[in-house]
């Protein structure tokens, strides 16, 4: 397939540069024209994984020297390729397997590397499955904030997603599917079951799917798909509600407090420090307990 020029010319590669090179994340044709051409023109292509990556370049028929750069390796790698790209005045590009390199992907220690030597670093935008889930997913866009992949043992991710609780913004997440719905279960206990969420699964693919609603309801949806722990997943987590922002405080003291005090005390305390109402700290309190039971 010839790589289309835009208005003809094709793009000036840098040497030495070290090119960050977005992928797609499912429909091979989301890929950019400027990808292709840098693809086409570095000295080296460096992989997550080379053999999701052979076949991209086979489909577009790029023949570049491939090698890989994952998370196992990527440290021991880091300052050897910065001498090559030095010494033998390289161009060479970084691609996961999906996306943009870097986020929740390998590449930071030879970023951070070419930078510190002063080599230049060009990202190359495109596909990204943080950005095509949260603007489809019908929360709000205005603030939001990439958490990457959520703690596998539940009492660790439990822990995590109630530091979130009363997160004035929406949180995007990537997920195993295999442990989504555990995950999603999770959001439930630590945010109520009426928490507005929404899981977007194989994103730009044929069989791309959105669930929608509060936690409870999304977990309904996603229980009565039998393909809803197939492929990659996005979890995406609305906004507190303006009062669970305001009980933020009066929940964390009362957290620490309950493991000294008695119920009463706790909350007699926290209500003469905060001036929050009592029934309500009650209620905290009451919550707390159940939690800390499960």
């Amino acid at each position: 397939m010839e790589i289309p020029q835009e208005t003809g010319r094709s793009v000036a590669i840098e040497r030495p540069c070290l090119y960050l090179v977005a992928t797609p994340i499912g429909n091979l044709a989301d890929i950019t024209r400027r990808a292709l051409q840098v693809l086409a023109g570095v000295d080296l292509i460096l992989a997550e994984d080379t053999r999701t990556t052979v076949h991209l370049l086979d489909h577009y028929q790029l023949r570049r020297p491939l090698e890989s750069l994952h998370q196992q390796n990527e440290e021991a790698r880091a300052e050897s390729l910065v001498r090559r790209l030095v010494q033998e005045s390289l161009a060479m590009a970084l691609v996961s397997d999906a996306g943009m390199p870097l986020i929740s992907d390998p590449g930071f220690p030879l970023v951070a590397e070419c930078v510190k030597a002063g080599i230049p670093v060009r990202a190359i935008p495109g596909p990204s499955a943080v950005l095509t889930a949260l603007v489809a997913s019908g929360l709000p866009v205005a603030t939001f904030s990439f958490e990457g992949f959520l703690p596998p043992r539940q009492a660790a991710r439990r822990s995590r997603l109630e530091s979130l609780a009363v997160a004035t913004r929406t949180l995007v997440f990537f997920e195993a599917p295999h442990r989504i719905f555990d995950t999603v279960a999770d959001v439930i206990v630590a945010m109520g079951e009426n928490r507005a969420i929404c899981v977007a699964r194989e994103l730009t693919k044929l069989h791309e799917t959105f669930y929608r609603g509060g936690a409870a309801e999304v977990l309904a949806q996603m229980q009565a798909d039998p393909h809803a722990e197939k492929g990659e997943i996005v979890l995406l987590v609305g906004a507190a509600p303006e009062a669970a922002a305001e009980e933020e405080l009066p929940r964390r003291l009362l957290k620490v407090l309950l493991d000294h005090l008695s119920r009463r005390d706790a909350v007699d305390a926290v209500a003469a420090a905060t001036g929050f109402p009592r029934n309500r700290l009650y209620d905290l309190a009451l919550s707390l307990k159940t939690q800390s039971a499960d």
